[in-house]
């Protein structure tokens, strides 16, 4: 919990430090990079969702790859539940991955809530970028307020899927929605 609460309050302020455009918007992709497999400390996953003792756990990026190389140097070396983690990219979504977290991003060539109504109800911890509209929403969701990366939590949506969000990181997001 305090390395989460150090990791914000560092990318906070960095976040929030005056840059050029392109030089935030970097900061920004790194920051949410750590996130997402920092989230995994903070998540019980229902058993069976690995498919294995030592096989990788998977964090997934479907549609334009926002990451690009910072993903996995972020990553590198680090384990989700004693799994090392691989990072899979998807062009697309047509039935639940066998992911344990799916980043989906923007895409031209298909809307964002379409591949969440994919794997609905699998036990994968679904992640958004600032959507709008609330079908457009992962489990977590992303968010700017006042230039700083947060996050929102749908406890339906992880009901459905059979993930236990910690309060710990429940406490932390803004505008959580649903059961704990």
């Amino acid at each position: 919990m305090r390395r989460l609460a150090l990791t914000l309050a560092l990318a906070a302020t960095v976040a929030s430090a005056p840059r050029g455009a392109w030089a935030a918007a970097a900061l920004e992709m790194a920051v949410k990079a750590a996130y997402l497999y920092r989230f995994a400390a903070f998540v019980q996953w229902p058993p069976g969702a690995f498919n294995g003792p030592g096989t990788p756990a998977q964090i997934c990026i479907a549609g334009d790859d926002p990451f690009g190389n910072v993903l996995d140097q972020a990553v590198k070396g680090k384990k989700i539940a004693n799994h090392p983690i691989s990072i899979v990219r998807l062009d697309r979504v047509d039935k639940a991955p066998p992911c344990q977290i799916l980043f989906v991003a923007p895409s031209p060539r298909r809307r964002v809530a379409e591949t969440l109504d994919k794997v609905r109800g699998s036990p994968i911890l679904t992640v958004t970028d600032s959507g709008a509209d609330p079908a457009d929403r992962g489990v977590i969701d992303f968010v700017l307020q006042d230039n700083r990366v947060r996050f929102r939590i749908d406890g339906r949506a992880a009901v459905e899927g059979g993930l236990a969000i910690s309060s710990k990181l429940r406490r932390l997001a803004i505008g959580s929605g649903g059961p704990p």
